[in-house]
Order: structure tokens, then sequence, then C-alpha cells
């Protein structure tokens, strides 16, 4: 399934206006599962925290966390970073216009990008799976990150977090250079590369999964079928949000002993 051509179409759509772009944000809070966990996580570690501070959104994308963070910390400087320079753009000229002037946008590689003990957090969602160079990346986070600073991480597992559940199965996500990550294993090589304490937990156990499945993607399939679906899209989840929701709700509140999704914390 390839994303960028229906990125690129949602983007067109939302950009018109700030309110739209804003509305794109709280839609995405409210569908990606993932952005409940992360959210939870974020309130936890901010309700810790005394005076101004400095955060890393590694792999920024569309911006949505970074906007819920520079909307809700105004005392805290954040730094987006991402591959895409569109994306970059983006972001920092709908930063300046809904006024967000504790945010910008830069170009960077996180293979090669790293500040000496620069972040009190780094946030990274949805980008470890695609860098085949973790090591490098998890290095860099640890160098970057000031002492007692936190890494936030929320990737795929290897219980079939890229929507792949059989040896020799093709990604639902092609972007993907790994299937997900074995717990043990993304454990370890946080512990290599210089972090002291490390909590993993699973998310997206079968509620979420459920939910998944139906908010996002049979969604995005049919969208990549054609864009006729853009039209049945609102009456589409008027019938199945109750039910995506519910489920989310479980997912998050109960602990997940398996899941398709990784979310993990790690303190240098």
């Amino acid at each position: 399934m390839e994303y960028d051509p229906i990125k690129r179409r949602l983007g067109i759509v939302f950009n018109k206006t700030i309110w739209l772009r804003k509305i794109f944000y709280k839609l995405l809070d409210l569908l990606l599962l993932r952005s409940w966990h992360v959210r939870r996580e974020l309130i936890s570690w901010s309700a810790a925290q005394q005076g101004e501070g400095q955060v890393l959104d590694a792999g920024s994308g569309f911006g949505q966390y970074s906007f819920y963070m520079a909307n809700k910390w105004r005392n805290m400087s954040i730094t987006g970073i991402d591959l895409k320079q569109e994306q970059i753009n983006d972001c920092n000229q709908f930063f300046s216009r809904a006024g967000l002037n504790n945010a910008h946008f830069i170009y960077a590689d996180l293979i090669t990008y790293k500040k000496t003990a620069a972040y009190d957090l780094i946030l990274c969602v949805d980008v470890m799976e695609h860098i085949g160079e973790d090591l490098i990346v998890l290095n860099n986070f640890s160098e970057s990150l000031k002492k007692g600073g936190l890494l936030l991480i929320s990737t795929p597992s290897d219980k079939g977090g890229s929507d792949v559940h059989e040896h020799g199965q093709e990604s639902f996500i092609e972007e993907h250079v790994r299937e997900g990550y074995n717990m043990e294993e993304i454990r370890e090589k946080l512990k290599s590369s210089g972090f002291s304490q490390i909590e993993a937990s699973y998310t997206y156990g079968i509620p979420g999964q459920i939910s998944w499945r139906l908010s996002m993607k049979y969604p995005i399939v049919l969208l990549g079928i054609s864009k006729l679906f853009f039209i049945l899209l609102p009456f589409y989840y008027l019938a199945v949000m109750p039910f995506a929701l519910l489920l989310n709700c479980i997912d998050l509140n109960f602990r997940q002993r398996t899941g398709t999704g990784l979310l993990v914390k790690a303190w240098r």
C-alpha cells in the first residue's frame, strides 16, 4: 500500500484553512490509537516538568504531535525534523499562521542528526520501522538527550505490526524496512545505546487491531481503489466510529499481553 499519494490528497483538502488543518489534527488524534497512547505518556511526562524545556519531534511528518505539544506546552521549545522538505515547509508555514512560535521544523536525517545533551524529551512515532540503521539513530538519540531525559518511541511490534502475520507475507505498508520489533530486541538495542532505564509495553492488542482495521486499513484500501470513496467516507465513519472508539478505550485502559504495537520509554 502506497500511502504518499493518499497523504498528498488529504493534505490538499485540509491545508486550505487553519481551521481545516486543526480539524485534521483532531481527526488523527481521534482515529489513531497510537495517538491515544502517546498523548497519555506526554501528559504524564509534562506533569513532572518544571520551567522551560527542549523537545525533539524525530520524524515530525504532518506535525500532529508537534502541534499537540506546542499548543499545550507554551514554555517548551519544539523542534521537528523530517526527511521530506515539502512537509518541513508546510509545517513551518502552518505553525507561523497559527501563532505557535514555540515550534519550528528543519530538514534533517536521523542517521546523522545529533545535538549533545540538548533535549529533555525526544518523541519518535512510527519512524524506527522505516530506518535500517536503527542502532545509529538510537545512539544519536542517547547523545542528544540531557541526563535524565526521556525517549518515547511508538513503533510496530513483531506480532504483526506491519500487518504481516506469516513468513513471506507482504506488508500492508510498503515503506517499512522491518516487520516490527521484538520487545527484547529493542530493549537490548537501547541498553547498548546508553539508556539506563527502559520500559516497554504492547499496544494494539485484539481490541486495537479490530479498531485499526475498521478506522484506518479498510478506508485507506478503498481510497486507494477510487477517489469516489471520499464522498462515502463520512457516512462510513458515522457507522463504525462508536465501535472503534470503544475498542480504543479498552486497548488504552487494559494492559495488553501482546499486540501489534510497542510503546517504549527509555531514560538517559
